[in-house]
């Protein structure tokens, strides 16, 4: 029989490496970018609670990581946004780097 804890792990592992897996194979446009790698961070905030609710230790740390995580967020879109007044919409292809 499988340990629930070990299937917790497991799943946040599988989390992270389907969140790779799309910012690998649909990187086409800035939003598929960026919910992949929310979905990766999400995977790792499990995986860091699983493994410091096993510990005992404080639980500050994984707030101050989830607290980390939601500013990244913010910054990915606003800048997705920016893009989108910028240029219309938010495909790699039609940017022009040698633009100003």
């Amino acid at each position: 029989m499988v340990n629930f804890s070990m299937l917790w792990i497991m799943s946040s592992f599988f989390m992270v490496f389907c969140g790779l897996w799309s910012f690998i194979c649909y990187h086409k446009h800035l939003l598929n970018s960026l919910l992949s790698l929310e979905f990766m961070m999400l995977g790792v905030f499990w995986l860091m609670s699983i493994q410091m609710s096993m510990v005992g230790s404080e639980v500050y740390f994984t707030l101050f990581f989830l607290t980390l995580a939601a500013c990244e967020g913010a910054l990915g879109l606003s800048l997705l946004v920016f893009m989108v007044r910028s240029h219309g919409n938010d495909c790699f292809m039609s940017f022009n780097l040698l633009e100003c």
